[in-house]
């Protein structure tokens, strides 16, 4: 599986469809990134490097809690992400941010830093070991790294309800069997926490901890939207795109399938709010 056809993913139709749903990614997942910040602050003045940035939000947060005297550093293989990050430090007047464009498993990532971050930024690498290793390289001995990554599946049903439900309706097409640009192995590829804690101590970190946090988030200010969101995004998304003709063909019986799934979530003022479960990972370079 080439890196470049996950990176030309990510630079084009993954990258449209997240910007269309920017409000979500944003203001969604808002409550993980304060939760994870609050068990586990940047320090002050600290050097940090956040993974798989996307519209830098993070690396926002992190440039404020660290301070004047500190650097947020945001990494991310997309180009059109980074512009948009650019974008919104000038607009936050940050002075203390810094964006470039990298694959994390091959290239050098300006280091030495204080800590890595992640927050849903390493679940989509080819090759999770490499970028783990060259995460580590990059690390300061005593260096810390925070990731953020989804749960199994079935903790997560505002994904899995809808993944199951196109899959009954549209037929599965394996990155394998074409040609089309995908966004690689998926967002639960780091569920496993035996897999994961080998993984990093094989590379080199130390201390390895999980922590499990549960909380709703939204995945739709209406029906209407949140039903659009599961077509466009996650695994459902993935399934009917790669189908091609046949999932734009399906996709009518689709919306109506995925209304009598998504309605359940809805709330009295009609926004859509599903559970969601994600592990808090830490680990620590030998000192």
């Amino acid at each position: 599986m080439a890196n470049e056809v996950v990176i030309e993913a990510w630079n084009t139709v993954l990258f449209d469809k997240f910007t269309r749903f920017k409000y979500l990614f944003v203001e969604g997942y808002a409550a993980i990134s304060e939760q994870v910040f609050e068990r586990h602050p940047p320090p002050v003045g600290a050097k940090i490097l956040d993974v798989g940035c996307g519209f830098g939000d993070c690396t926002i947060r992190i440039a404020k809690l660290v301070g004047k005297e500190g650097m947020a550093s945001g990494v991310d293989c997309a180009i059109n992400f980074i512009e948009q990050c650019k974008l919104a430090a000038q607009q936050e007047s940050l002075t203390n941010t810094h964006f470039f464009v990298a694959d994390v498993e091959v290239d050098d990532l300006a280091g030495p830093y204080d800590q890595a971050f992640a927050r849903f930024g390493t679940m989509f690498f080819n090759m999770p070991s490499l970028a783990m290793k060259n995460i580590r390289r990059s690390l300061k001995p005593g260096g810390k790294f925070t990731q953020v990554v989804w749960r199994k599946r079935e903790a997560n049903p505002w994904l899995h309800d809808a993944e199951l439900c196109v899959k009954n309706i549209v037929p599965v097409i394996s990155h394998d069997e074409t040609d089309a640009v995908h966004c690689g192995p998926g967002p639960f590829s780091m569920a496993g926490p035996d897999m994961v804690s080998d993984m990093l101590k094989a590379v080199g970190f130390e201390n390895i901890q999980f922590e499990r946090f549960d909380s709703d988030i939204c995945i739709g200010r209406d029906l209407d939207e949140a039903i659009q969101f599961a077509l466009e995004i996650g695994p459902a998304g993935e399934v009917i795109r790669l189908a091609e003709e046949e999932g734009q063909r399906l996709k009518a019986q689709v919306e109506r399938e995925l209304a009598d799934v998504i309605c359940k979530y809805k709330r009295d003022d009609g926004t859509i709010w599903a559970p969601s479960s994600a592990w808090f990972i830490t680990a620590t370079t030998p000192k």
